[in-house]
Order: structure tokens, then C-alpha cells, then sequence
């Protein structure tokens, strides 16, 4: 591939730039220049075309202008030290908050750490009132074809826009062809990608209706940096942001069947989507529902939504899925993102969704190259923001036009890939070699109609502060930036018509430097948008005022799904506890004095073989003690055993789930606690000797972050259904396993030595208890009364029953346990009375009678836990039964 023409050798970089020695953050940005033949944000100009000239005009213009100057002189005591510790902190801020995107170009795995720079992009008020009277111009278009285009397409009989481009767009969706949405609107959310010439125009490079993504990360973007910047913030009055969402929240609900009591959620294609992040956080800060689409169902032409509670109708949705997946009855049949019939709902005038599906074939870029006359025609105005000069291949002329000027333009595709079109990243021709241009124009020429031609514009630069590391300060340098405005709907004005709003700011993309373009899934970064206004300040907020607080009602939707996941995190919280704790246990015996003990090791090993913490057939650690310590270590981290890995693991999927129901720090815990554990387990492994002492430092601290995820659950989440989930979720795990290790060992005769006595009151985690309230070292009658009776102790048997059918009861809202049919599984601890014996038996029990009803006891638990898994299952999940049931409205 040829050399850019249009930036420089990194040795002319450094000789017409030179890293100030000085650690003033001025004296950085007087340095800092954009490469020639770009647009210099910081100083609104172009640095001429050469590098000599180039050399010439360093001293004309070296200080930032406009607000890029007063941004500076608001920060000028900071230094490159002190910049490099806010850079630290800005990254750590974003872990912590969990803020991620998945990059399919990145090799070291699909997830990173959501990329965000120090410093914002800035725009002067005279030239945001431009782009926003702009991007409200285009979005009335846009309206009005797709108005058109679904309606009498009278722009297609007059020949302004192709049948072919659109009709054979697979965005175009006949089947909603003379539908009119419900409200009146069909595009409430619209996102232009912007990019600035070398002139200083800002240009349209594509439009985004079907889903546009950066609403939530623009948020996160906006509260990261003010935080990093807060003088600044407020001594340039940039534009809030609060004011646009609540515009775009009260007009869905406004257009939607309900009106303003509208239950509104976002559907998102789920967890493993890229963007997912900014679905639950933009769900969280709307107070909307976020649910997928086999969440939805459809009934009577009407949506609903499967909660623990039946079925709630849903009025309005925010979809965050392309327009194929949504309904696999008349698009994709294999998608499993959608809601069967939900296309039908539509019609029927029952549910809003925004956007309409079907404005897909308004993101080809081939679509640009009409809208001037479009404009003209519909508005009576030439486009305030015009796009980028752009030609369809598929019109004769305009191919013509095109072929010998590749070297000048980037080719893309008209439509996106599919079963009947084919896809490729956009081809720069600047960048690209006369032969590889050459092959290009034998594509275009065999099959015109599937290429797009736009002109290449090189990207403004704005600066960015590239961090240090150990060997060197950290150093201000530019950037290639584009800009994504958004715009969403605002009701209707006097006359009935609809309007929008322009969020005052966007989300800035920066090309990574090995890249030309401005590409998140390339590994680009971010940068928050500034909007400075002379004006007022919209300081309204996302909350309502305090006033109004007691006359809002409280929706506690908890979807199927969620708590289903709730009650697998819960399950799997407990698991990997007893897990741990049961491998931690038996690799301290298997070192202890009590090594030599026959029927406690044989005990622990027919444990750990049940608990899958080695595979089935391993010999037990009487018969072959190194082979098992070492099977123990080997899988503790393991895919092959369903283990104390596998746990860890599935605990962090079902808590990504439902991430948007947990703090940050909480989940926080959850990925630091996975990604440790999972890597000194692949470190036990790479050194190949199996250490026993570095395996247990690695049990330990994985207790540790356990506890730690325990108290999150226990003390940091509200006390509703899906709390309640997860609470009977641990505690039927709890159940199972405690009452398993009491009936084998007792079975197993472990517990008539003291090593195995102790290993009992460990695995209920009662050691330091028993001890403290009995003075017997073994008494079996204490024993079996603190673990099987008490009902004060969290870790006995009778007070995880009590607590089961207490929670069972409460989640379906009934006044006792005995009213509750699911309670009624689990066994009454306040039957056991015949059970209170065992007090008096300071071994083993010694009445037949007596034994056998303990062991049916235990044996019973054990079974109802399993059984009561499937019912609760069959009941809130999968709603068998509930054909005929659901909430109003």
C-alpha cells in the first residue's frame, strides 16, 4: 500500500514538532499540531499542505485559539505529571465502572476497557448552532422519505430517488409497506456521522437510523471528563445533556398507545452484543426496562413482557436490535433476537417502536448523493450540512464520473453484507496502490450497482494526551477525529408536526494511529463533545423534583429472564464457596497431621469426586494421596470438571446477565475475582510442578473475594423478587451440600476421629462457633444441635429451611408458609422435634430408629432441594400455565 500523501515521516513529525522540555501543559499544546493538510481543531486552521511551509507557520500560530484556549489556560498549572495521573485515574474510573466494547479487531480477545481520552473535543457555540439547525434539517428529510418511500413513494415515480436502491435495499421491508406507525413517527432516534475537511465544513459522511449506538457511552464519556476537568467544565458553559433524554423519553411515551403512563423498555440483542454496556447503562438511566426478545412475547396483537408477576403489556420500545432480527415470524426465521409477531403488533397499532423498522436502506451511502435535490424538492432548501460529494455506481453517468478519479475518492458498499450482497471496509483510494485501484475499478465496472463512491475527505485533528510508562513522561499528540450528533424526537410543535432535538454534544471517535479511519470496532478511542453555548444553561435533570416524588409510581418489573439469572448467581455464588471450601479443606488434611487418616481421607475424596472437583475414576487419596493432590490442582481452574472453576466462571456469566441490577462495585469484585483466579490457575499450570502451597494461596484468596461478593449480595441489593431469587437460589445450593457432607460423613464413619470431626465443622464453616459455645471437644449431640438444629446459626440445616420457606412465601405473596405450596417442599424445621434426642447422644446416634429417621431426614432435604429447583423453574421462568394470565395495564 502507498505512503499517506498527506502526513509525514515520523522524523519530520519530531523535527517540525519537538517535545517541549518544559512540563507546562501550554507549552505541550503550543507544540502540538495537527499533520498538513488537516484541519487543526485547537486552532481552527489547515497548517499548509508541505512540510516546509509548514516549518514557516509554527511561529504564526502556536497557541491554541478560541475556547481551545481558554480550555488551556484553565488547566495551565497542570503538568505532565500531573496530566499522566489524571490519565491513570480516567482509565481506572472505567474499570471500576465496568465500561467496556467488544473490538472484533482486537487479538487479545473480544472485550476491552472502553477507550476514552483526557481531553474533549470542543465546539464554539456559533458553530454547534449551525450543526444542530443542520442535523434538525436532515432528520425532517429523512422523515419525509421514509414517509413517502412506505406510503404513496411518490419520490420514486418522480424519479428523485432510484426503485432500484431502495426496493432492492434488504433495510427496505415490504411487509410494512402502507403501515403508519402509531404516533405518527418513524424516526425518533438519528445519528450523522460528521467529519471536518481541510477547508473547516463539516461534512455528512453516513447516516445511522436502524440503531444508532452512543447514547449511553457519551453519557459515561461526559461524566468521566467533567469530573477530570470541573473549572473548566463550568467556566466554558458547556451544554447539558439531562434535558435531551427526558425530551426523548416523554415524547416515546407522548406517541405511544398508553400515553404518558406508557411502559417503555429497550430491547437489546443481549449481552454478547458489542455495544451492550451502553444498553444497560443507558436502560438504568432512562428507568426503563432492558429486556431481550425472548422476553417479549406477543398475544392478541398486543406485546407483553414475562415478569415473575405474569404477563405486563409493554407500549413503547427502544429497540437496540437491527430491523432482520426483530421477528423471525416475517424477517430472519433463524434469529433468536426477536419477538415472534411483533411486526403484526406494529400494524395493528399496538406498540411503538423506535425506529420504525424498515428505515435500514436510508444508511446506504449511495442514499447521500440524492439528498440535495431531495431537499430542494421536499423542503424548499438547499442542505444546510451537506454530505460528502457521493455517486452510485449503479447509475451509468454516474460511473463514468467516477473510474478515472479512484485515486480521490473511498469506495464502499452500497448495501450491507448479506446472502445476496457482499461486504468490505471502505477503500481509501489516497491510500491505495494504482494496481489494487485498478482491480477496484474491474469490481465496479462488473457490478456497478454494488458499489458506492464518496470523496475522500482527510479528517480533522483535535489533541489528545498520550500517557507515559515507566521509561517516559507522558506527551501530548492529534488525533484524526470524527463526530457523531444525534438527534431524537421532542413531540409535536403547534401545527401537529413532529420535531426533534440535537443532543447538545456527541461522542468524538479517534482513529487509532495505525488506522485512517475513525472506527470503534478497529480499536479506536473516544473523546467527550463539549457544546459551548452564550446562552442559558439547561441545568433540568433526568430525576423528577423532590415534590413530585410522592406522586410517582413505583414499576417493579423484574423480567423472567433477570430473575432467572438472579437465581443462578445466587446458585453459583454458593457453589463456588463450597467449592473452594471444600478443596481448600482437603488439600490443608491431605498436609496435615491427619494425612494418614484412612477413612477421612476416603471421606474427602468421595466428596470432591461428587462435587466434581476431580474427574470420575481418580483413586482416592487412601490409595494414591500424591495423584490425587495433584488431579485437585490440576483442575482447580479446569473446563474439564464441572469444579471450582466452572463455578467462578458461570458465576460471572449470570452476574453479566443482570449486570445492569448490580453496583459497580459489585460486579467489579465479580470480573477482578474471576480474571485473578483464572489466571494463577493458568499459572499453576505453566510451571508444571502442581504446588500444593501456591494452590491453597490461591483457594484462600479466591474465599477472600467470595466473602467479599457474599456481603454485596447480602447487604448492598434491594430486598425485591429478584433479591429474594437469589437469596433461595444460595440457599438451595446450601441446603443440598451441607446436608450431603453431614449424611456422608456420618455414613462414612469420618466423624468418630477427631480430624474428622473437625473437617465437619469446617465444611459448615462452625469451627470457631462450636468451640466457643461447647466445651466437649466431641460431642455429637452439640455437634448435630448447632448444625442440624439451631435455628440462629446461617450455616445449620433447620435455619436454611426456615429461611427458604420464609422467602418462598414472601415472593408469592402469601400471609404464611403453610398457605405457600412451594414452601411446603422443603421439610418444617419445626418438625424435627423428634429429633431433639440427639442432644442427649454424645457419639453417633444410638437407636436405630433414630439414625434411620436422620439419615431419611437428610436424604429428603437433599431430593427437595433438587425438586424445588424445577418447580420454581416451571412457576416464574417459563410460565407454564400462564397462557390466559397477564397484568393490565
Amino acid at each position: 500500500m502507498d505512503k499517506p500523501l498527506d502526513t509525514p515521516s515520523a522524523a519530520q513529525e519530531a523535527a517540525l514538532w519537538p517535545s517541549p522540555d518544559t512540563d507546562s501543559v501550554l507549552a505541550q499544546a503550543r507544540a502540538c499540531r495537527s499533520a498538513p493538510g488537516r484541519w487543526d481543531e485547537m486552532r481552527a486552521s489547515n497548517p499548509a499542505a508541505s512540510a516546509a511551509s509548514a516549518t514557516q507557520s509554527i511561529a504564526a500560530s502556536a497557541s491554541p485559539t478560541g475556547a481551545w484556549g481558554q480550555f488551556f489556560n484553565q488547566i495551565e498549572s497542570l503538568t505532565r505529571t500531573d496530566l499522566d495521573a489524571q490519565a491513570a485515574s480516567l482509565q481506572r474510573q472505567i474499570r471500576d465502572n465496568g465500561v467496556t466494547y467488544n473490538v472484533y479487531a482486537d487479538s487479545k480477545g473480544p472485550q476491552r476497557p472502553w477507550s476514552l481520552d483526557l481531553f474533549p473535543l470542543i465546539v464554539e457555540p456559533q458553530e454547534w448552532q449551525k450543526l444542530a439547525s443542520g442535523v434538525q434539517q436532515r432528520v425532517r428529510l429523512l422523515e419525509h422519505v421514509m414517509q413517502d418511500v412506505y406510503g404513496p413513494q411518490q419520490l420514486l415515480h418522480e424519479g428523485l430517488l432510484p426503485a432500484a436502491l431502495v426496493h432492492g435495499h434488504p433495510g427496505y421491508l415490504h411487509t410494512m409497506a402502507g403501515v403508519e406507525p402509531v404516533g405518527g413517527v418513524r424516526l425518533h432516534v438519528m445519528a450523522l456521522d460528521l467529519a471536518r475537511g481541510p477547508d473547516g465544513h463539516w461534512w455528512v459522511v453516513t447516516q445511522r437510523c436502524q440503531a444508532p449506538s452512543g447514547l449511553g457511552y457519551l453519557l459515561e464519556n461526559r461524566l468521566a471528563i467533567s469530573r477530570q476537568f470541573p473549572q473548566a467544565f463550568a467556566a466554558l458553559k458547556v451544554q447539558r445533556l439531562a434535558g435531551t433524554y427526558t425530551a426523548l423519553l416523554e415524547s416515546l411515551k407522548a406517541h405511544s398507545p398508553a400515553g404518558s403512563d406508557a411502559h417503555i423498555a429497550l430491547l437489546t440483542p443481549g449481552p454478547y452484543n458489542e455495544t451492550y454496556f451502553e444498553h444497560a447503562y443507558l436502560a438504568r438511566y432512562l428507568g426503563i426496562s432492558l429486556v431481550e426478545g425472548h422476553d417479549l412475547l406477543v398475544r392478541d396483537e398486543k406485546v407483553f413482557l414475562k415478569t415473575l408477576r405474569g404477563l405486563v403489556p409493554v407500549h413503547g420500545l427502544l429497540k437496540r436490535v437491527d430491523d432482520d432480527f426483530l421477528d423471525p415470524l416475517e424477517l430472519r426465521a433463524d434469529s433468536t433476537l426477536g419477538v415472534p409477531g411483533l411486526l403484526q403488533a406494529i400494524r395493528a397499532g399496538n406498540v411503538l417502536v423506535a425506529n420504525m423498522p424498515g428505515s435500514g436502506f436510508l444508511e446506504s451511502p449511495a442514499l447521500l448523493g440524492f439528498l440535495p435535490k431531495l431537499a430542494e424538492h421536499v423542503l424548499g432548501q438547499a442542505l444546510e450540512l451537506p454530505s460528502l460529494p457521493t455517486w452510485w455506481c449503479g447509475e451509468r453517468s454516474a460511473m463514468d464520473e467516477v473510474l478515472p478519479r479512484l485515486a480521490e475518492m473511498s469506495i464502499k458498499p452500497t448495501y450491507p453484507a448479506g446472502a445476496q450482497h457482499s461486504s468490505w471496509d471502505a477503500v481509501l483510494g489516497p491510500h491505495t496502490s494504482q494496481s489494487q485501484l485498478d482491480t477496484w475499478a474491474g469490481r465496479i465496472m462488473r457490478q456497478p450497482e454494488e458499489h458506492t463512491a464518496q470523496a475522500f475527505a482527510p479528517l480533522s485533528q483535535m489533541p489528545i494526551w498520550l500517557p507515559g510508562n515507566a521509561s517516559q513522561q507522558g506527551r501530548m499528540t492529534t488525533r484524526s477525529v470524527l463526530l457523531r450528533v444525534f438527534a431524537v424526537s421532542n413531540g409535536l410543535d403547534a401545527q401537529g408536526h413532529p420535531q426533534w432535538r440535537v443532543l447538545p454534544g456527541g461522542l468524538a471517535r479517534l482513529a487509532d494511529p495505525q488506522d485512517h479511519t475513525a472506527a470503534m470496532q478497529r480499536g479506536g478511542s473516544s473523546a467527550d463533545v463539549w457544546a459551548l453555548t452564550d446562552g442559558e444553561l439547561d441545568y433540568s435533570s433526568r430525576f423528577p423534583q423532590p415534590n413530585s416524588l410522592l406522586h410517582t409510581q413505583k414499576r417493579d418489573v423484574i423480567t423472567s429472564r433477570a430473575a432467572e439469572n438472579l437465581f443462578w448467581l445466587g446458585r453459583y455464588t454458593e457453589r463456588a464457596e463450597n467449592s473452594a471450601q471444600l478443596a481448600r479443606i482437603t488439600l490443608e488434611t491431605l498436609n496435615s497431621e491427619h494425612q494418614t487418616n484412612p477413612t477421612l481421607l476416603q471421606w474427602l475424596s468421595e466428596l470432591a469426586e461428587y462435587n466434581t472437583l476431580v474427574p470420575v475414576g481418580t483413586p482416592s487419596a487412601h490409595l494414591a494421596k500424591r495423584v490425587f493432590e495433584r488431579s485437585v490442582v490440576a483442575h482447580l481452574g479446569s473446563n474439564d470438571v464441572t469444579g471450582v472453576g466452572f463455578n467462578v466462571r458461570a458465576l460471572r456469566q449470570a452476574a453479566a446477565n443482570v449486570r445492569q441490577r448490580l453496583s459497580p462495585e459489585h460486579w467489579n469484585t465479580i470480573v477482578r475475582m474471576e480474571q485473578q483466579f483464572s489466571g494463577q490457575c493458568a499459572e499453576l499450570l505453566r510451571q508444571g510442578d502442581f504446588s500444593t502451597h501456591q494452590a491453597l494461596r490461591t483457594l484462600r484468596q479466591l474465599c477472600d473475594e467470595l466473602a467479599a461478593v457474599t456481603g454485596g449480595q447480602t447487604d448492598r441489593m434491594t430486598r425485591d423478587d429478584g433479591w429474594r431469587l437469589l437469596s433461595i437460589g444460595r440457599h438451595l445450593e446450601r441446603l443440598a451440600f451441607l446436608a450431603h457432607v453431614l449424611d456422608t460423613g456420618m455414613q462414612s464413619g469420618a466423624l468418630q476421629s477427631e480430624g474428622g470431626f473437625d473437617t465437619l465443622l469446617r465444611l459448615f464453616d462452625n469451627l470457631i462457633t462450636f468451640h466457643s459455645q461447647y466445651q466437649q471437644r466431641r460431642h455429637m449431640g452439640a455437634l448435630l444441635d448447632l448444625l442440624l438444629l439451631d435455628t440462629d446459626n446461617p450455616r445449620s440445616l433447620a435455619w436454611v429451611a426456615k429461611t427458604l420457606r420464609s422467602r418462598l412465601a414472601k415472593l408469592s405473596d402469601s400471609d404464611s408458609t403453610d398457605e405457600c405450596l412451594l414452601a411446603q417442599r422443603i421439610n418444617n424445621p419445626r418438625q424435627w422435634e423428634q429429633l431433639l434426642q440427639l442432644h442427649e447422644q454424645p457419639t453417633l446416634p444410638q437407636l436405630p430408629s433414630l439414625q434411620q429417621e436422620l439419615t431419611q431426614l437428610l436424604q429428603t432435604l437433599i431430593q427437595s432441594a433438587y425438586t424445588l429447583s424445577d418447580d420454581i423453574s416451571a412457576t416464574y421462568f417459563t410460565h407454564i400455565g400462564l397462557d390466559n394470565q397477564s397484568l393490565s395495564s
